[in-house]
């Protein structure tokens, strides 16, 4: 049993417990709703921070849409704000005097004027296929006696080229000379039908003879000796050379046999060969010109006779035929010439080459309006004639222009359409802003192209994006300019092609784009985002495939 002290001890023990257990309690719940307290202030002022600016922003919108319809707004906003817009606006500019000078600006003048096309190819001459003649026989024979022996050789119309031996000839001529000698005989006959059915087999016998083709000459000689002629000669139908020639001494022809072939080469043809994107200046009739180095210093003089239908699909280009006067058949088939083509198209607006700036999509020329103002202004093109440029719409003539330094003048238009379309804040919405935007990020950029190094024509460009702590940076907006500058000593205008690369997701973005010539084209990447500049990288990249 236990001692009085020790129960009391116990029941001291038991009433400290509890007495610390009731302060723990109190503790726990004390702590418990300062917590909630806490959960609720963080929530309310999180409300506060993002349901304010909206309730601002509602009463300006509301006053807004009393002056303009807030659909119009919208849709503007969103326009420029889409990435696939191919083109910034640009602005009418102003430049000093100085600054004119510093950068090259040369004024030139819209022309109303006679243009005159030229074009230049080459050719092969071919013989004229409407002035080929085939040498046949229309009836079976042998061959007696060859006169034109040769290949290559010249025959002037009626040259004897050789003799035949027929049978059937034979025959038909005895026919003859009897129906001639019955005719004559029973011509004065009182017999009905007699003299007439005398008449007609002559006739008949005669036409049988026109049909084989038998001379004229030949037909007289047998009436004039009244005796059969066993070798028959045949001549030459035209004047010219001897291109094939199958006729031997003592050989069995058929009808169907081509004995020789004569080519009069008094007018030849010219197939040339034409860039598909010229035929549509082509039509038949036009004046030609053709040179051969064998003879320098001689002009042919032609026409174009047609335009053959079928483009030749490894070189692109379409065949011509031009007829040319042969004097002296000077031009021989096979020979390689040079032709050119002088066309008239006529009065056209042009403007120098070097006026017409290509910004990716659009084409442009900078309309100077005196005291150092120059507007941009959209044109559309028509062809390019030597050192000048076709305009088929949007200059008049009499105008004056930028012909010279136009990629500056388009750069300097689109920093300050730019700079035109930046709305300042209300009073007082820096501070706010500042507090709440975050810290501009510092993103390093990596280009590279497919193929690598790019080439002439079209090419995938891929950029690379990733902030300064090696993260990638996504929902950006990327444009890459190339620009080559213009070359007047090699008659090229400046080039400018606008890549605007779409997101894909880590950091990659990836355009194409197509370039107009290979060599060292400038590179500039471009990369915004929540409307601001969060990288710009300058480089330059070499291409591949010729001017």
């Amino acid at each position: 049993m236990k001692e009085p002290l020790d129960i009391a001890k116990e029941h001291n023990e038991m009433i400290h417990e509890a007495a610390a257990s009731k302060k723990y309690r109190r503790a726990f719940v004390v702590t418990l709703l300062t917590t909630i307290v806490l959960a609720v202030a963080v929530a309310a002022l999180w409300w506060r921070l993002h349901a304010s600016p909206t309730a601002q922003i509602e009463p300006s919108t509301a006053r807004t849409s009393e002056a303009a319809p807030p659909p119009m707004q919208s849709t503007s906003v969103e326009q420029s704000a889409t990435p696939s817009q191919p083109e910034m606006a640009l602005a009418p500019i102003q430049l000093s005097p100085q600054r004119m000078q510093s950068i090259g600006v040369q004024i030139g003048e819209v022309k109303y004027q006679p243009v005159t096309d030229e074009i230049r190819f080459y050719g092969n001459v071919q013989a004229d296929e409407r002035r080929l003649a085939y040498v046949q026989t229309r009836f079976a024979g042998w061959i007696r006696k060859l006169y034109a022996d040769a290949t290559g050789d010249f025959v002037r119309k009626g040259q004897p080229l050789f003799t035949i031996y027929s049978p059937d000839l034979v025959t038909t001529e005895q026919e003859y000379l009897i129906a001639k000698k019955n005719q004559a005989d029973l011509q004065q006959s009182t017999v009905t039908g007699v003299a007439s059915g005398a008449s007609s087999l002559f006739s008949a016998t005669r036409d049988r003879l026109l049909q084989w083709e038998i001379p004229a000459s030949e037909i007289a000689k047998l009436d004039a000796t009244g005796k059969v002629i066993t070798d028959l000669t045949i001549n030459s139908p035209v004047s010219g050379y001897i291109t094939e020639k199958n006729a031997l001494p003592n050989m069995y022809v058929q009808p169907d046999m081509h004995l020789y072939t004569v080519s009069d080469l008094s007018d030849v043809w010219v197939v040339a060969q034409v860039f598909q994107n010229d035929a549509g200046k082509i039509k038949p009739g036009d004046r030609a010109e053709v040179t051969v180095d064998a003879y320098p210093g001689r002009v042919f003089s032609g026409r174009v006779d047609y335009l053959l239908p079928q483009v030749d699909t490894t070189t692109r280009t379409l065949p011509v035929r031009l007829v040319i006067p042969n004097p002296g058949l000077k031009l021989r088939p096979g020979m390689y010439v040079n032709v050119r083509l002088r066309l008239s198209l006529g009065k056209q607006l042009v403007v120098p080459g070097s006026a017409v700036f290509h910004s990716g999509t659009r084409n442009l020329v900078f309309a100077y309006r005196g005291d150092g103002n120059i507007e941009p202004r959209e044109v559309e093109l028509g062809s390019r004639v030597g050192e000048q440029q076709i305009v088929a719409k949007g200059v008049h003539a009499g105008e004056q222009i930028v012909i010279s330094a136009n990629f500056l003048i388009d750069s300097e238009a689109q920093l300050q359409a730019a700079a035109g379309a930046f709305t300042p804040p209300p009073p007082g919405a820096g501070a706010a802003a500042a507090m709440n935007e975050p810290a501009q990020t510092q993103a390093s950029v990596e280009l590279t192209t497919d193929p690598s190094p790019p080439h002439k024509g079209s090419n995938t460009i891929r950029v690379k994006l990733t902030s300064s702590d090696g993260k990638p940076i996504t929902g950006a907006q990327v444009t890459v300019t190339f620009f080559m500058p213009a070359m007047q000593e090699m008659g090229m205008a400046a080039m400018k092609t606008v890549v605007h690369a779409s997101d894909k997701g880590g950091g990659l973005y990836e355009g194409s784009g197509d370039l107009g010539s290979g060599g060292t084209w400038q590179v500039t990447v471009t990369a915004t985002q929540n409307g601001q500049v969060i990288v710009s990288k300058h480089l330059t990249l070499n291409a591949t495939g010729g001017m």
